[in-house]
C-alpha cells in the first residue's frame, strides 16, 4: 500500500469519462440485476394494475434518470474492465442502500461515508481504480486523487457539470453563487467548489426559502452581518463578507431539489436585489439549471395526484435520496404520502415503516391499508432501480393474499 504522499505521485494517466467500452456487457449484468418484468407490464398497460380490490397507479415518469442510469452503468464497466484491480467510490455511487451494497458485492470499496471500512484516499496506490460518484467531487478531493496517480472514471451527471459551468461564469465574472441545496450534500459541495476556482470567487448555500428570506433581509438592510455570518457559518465560502460579497449574486441550485421551490427563491431574491439596486443587470444572475429528469418526475408526481383520488401514495427510494424526499413533500400535499426504502417497510396490512418528509428517522404508522377498494398511487426516485418498484407491487399483493403473477395475466 502507497505512503507516498499524494501530491508528490506522478499524475493520472487513465482517465476516463465517456465510459470504458464495455458497454453491451454493462447493460446485460444491469438487467440482470435491476430489470423488473412487472414495470414493464405497467408501462405496456397505462401504468396501471388490478390486483383484487388494488387499484395501482405508477406515475409516468419513475426511477433510474439518465445521469444515475449512466454512472451505475459506468462502475460495472470498471469492474469488468479492471478485475483484478482495487476499485473504490470516493463516496456513495447514487443514494440508495440496494445499489450500494451491490457495489461492495461486486468487490467494490468506499472511501468515505457509511460504507467505507478504513480505506481511504490517502492509501490508494497508482494501480488502483476510483470511482467518481454521479454528484461530482470537490476541486479539492479531485486534484487529490489525480496527484495519487490512480485511474480515475469519472461519472459525474451531465445535468450537475451544467450547474457547475454556471457557478464556474458567476465566479469569472465577479458574482456570488447563491446556491439553493444542502450544504452538506455530495452534489452541493462539489458545485460550491467551482465557485473558488478564481480569486475572489464565494459562494453561500440556502437550504430553502425561509433561508432564502434570511439573505433578502441583509441585502434590504433588515438583517446584520452577524446574524447572517452566524446562521451560514457552515454553508458559505472562506472568507466571506456579506457586505461586499451579497452586492452581485448568481442563482444556482442542487439538481435533486424542488424545482418550484429553486424557481421560487430565484425570484425572491431577484426582488431584493431589484429593490436595493434598482432595474440592473450587472447585479443579478440567474439561469435555469434545473434538472429535467427531476422535473418531469415531479410533474410526474402532480399528474399522478391530481388525476386519480388516490387513497394513498408510496414512494420508493434511499431515505438519503433529495429527490425522492421532495417527490415525497409533493405527494403529501394531495394525499397520505409515505416514503419506503423498500417493500420490506410494508410490514403487513396494519403496520408500514416510513420517514415522513422534513423527519430523519423512520417511524411506524398503524391502519395504512383499509380493507375495501383502494387507490394507491406509486413512484420512485431517481436513484431507486425498477427491481424494488416491481418487489413493491409484490409485496402490495401479498398483503392482499393474492400472487401478482395471476393478474398480470388476467
Amino acid at each position: 500500500m502507497s505512503t507516498t504522499p499524494l501530491a508528490q505521485q506522478p499524475p493520472s494517466t487513465q482517465y476516463f469519462q465517456k465510459g470504458l467500452g464495455l458497454k453491451a456487457v454493462a447493460q446485460g449484468l444491469l438487467e440482470r440485476d435491476y430489470h423488473s418484468h412487472i414495470v414493464d407490464y405497467l408501462r405496456r398497460h397505462d401504468f396501471t394494475l388490478r390486483i383484487a380490490d388494488m387499484e395501482i397507479h405508477l406515475a409516468q415518469e419513475f426511477g433510474f434518470c439518465y445521469g444515475v442510469d449512466r454512472a451505475v452503468e459506468y462502475a460495472y464497466q470498471a469492474r469488468e474492465k479492471f478485475p483484478d484491480r482495487r476499485i473504490f467510490l470516493t463516496g456513495e455511487i447514487i443514494h440508495n442502500p440496494h445499489v450500494n451494497r451491490r457495489m461492495i458485492e461486486m468487490g467494490i470499496g468506499f472511501l468515505s461515508g457509511q460504507y467505507s471500512n478504513g480505506v481511504s484516499a490517502e492509501n490508494l496506490a497508482p494501480e488502483d481504480v476510483v470511482i467518481l460518484p454521479a454528484f461530482g467531487v470537490t476541486i479539492n478531493e479531485f486534484k487529490q486523487l489525480s496527484a495519487a496517480g490512480c485511474i480515475l472514471v469519472d461519472t459525474t451527471c451531465g445535468s450537475v457539470l451544467n450547474v457547475w459551468k454556471r457557478v464556474e461564469q458567476y465566479a469569472r465574472d465577479g458574482f456570488t453563487s447563491v446556491i439553493h441545496g444542502k450544504y452538506f450534500h455530495e452534489e452541493t459541495k462539489a458545485t460550491s467548489s467551482q465557485a473558488t476556482k478564481y480569486p475572489g470567487g464565494h459562494y453561500l448555500v440556502v437550504r430553502n426559502m425561509e433561508e432564502a428570506e434570511r439573505v433578502c433581509d441583509f441585502i434590504l438592510g433588515k438583517l446584520s452581518r452577524e446574524e447572517l455570518l452566524a446562521h451560514f457559518v457552515k454553508a458559505i465560502s472562506p472568507g466571506f463578507d456579506p457586505d461586499l460579497h451579497l452586492q452581485k449574486i448568481g442563482v444556482a441550485n442542487q439538481t435533486t431539489m424542488l424545482s418550484s421551490e429553486s424557481l421560487a427563491i430565484a425570484e425572491r431574491l431577484k426582488q431584493a436585489i431589484l429593490s436595493k439596486y434598482g432595474a440592473d443587470d450587472a447585479h443579478f444572475r440567474n439561469f435555469d439549471t434545473i434538472c429535467s429528469a427531476t422535473q418531469d418526475r415531479q410533474d410526474a408526481v402532480m399528474k399522478l395526484v391530481t388525476s386519480h383520488q388516490l387513497d394513498l401514495m408510496l414512494i420508493v427510494g434511499g431515505y438519503n435520496s433529495s429527490n425522492t424526499n421532495h417527490l415525497a413533500a409533493l405527494a403529501s400535499q394531495y394525499t397520505r404520502a409515505y416514503h419506503i426504502e423498500d417493500p420490506r417497510c410494508l410490514m403487513s396490512a396494519e403496520l408500514i415503516r416510513h420517514k415522513p418528509f422534513g423527519q430523519s428517522e423512520e417511524v411506524e404508522t398503524r391502519d395504512w391499508l383499509a380493507a375495501g377498494p383502494v387507490k394507491i398511487g406509486l413512484t420512485a426516485g431517481a436513484s431507486t432501480p425498477n427491481n424494488k418498484i416491481g418487489e413493491t407491487v409484490v409485496r402490495l399483493a401479498e398483503l392482499r393474499g393474492e400472487k401478482v403473477e395471476a393478474w398480470l395475466s388476467a
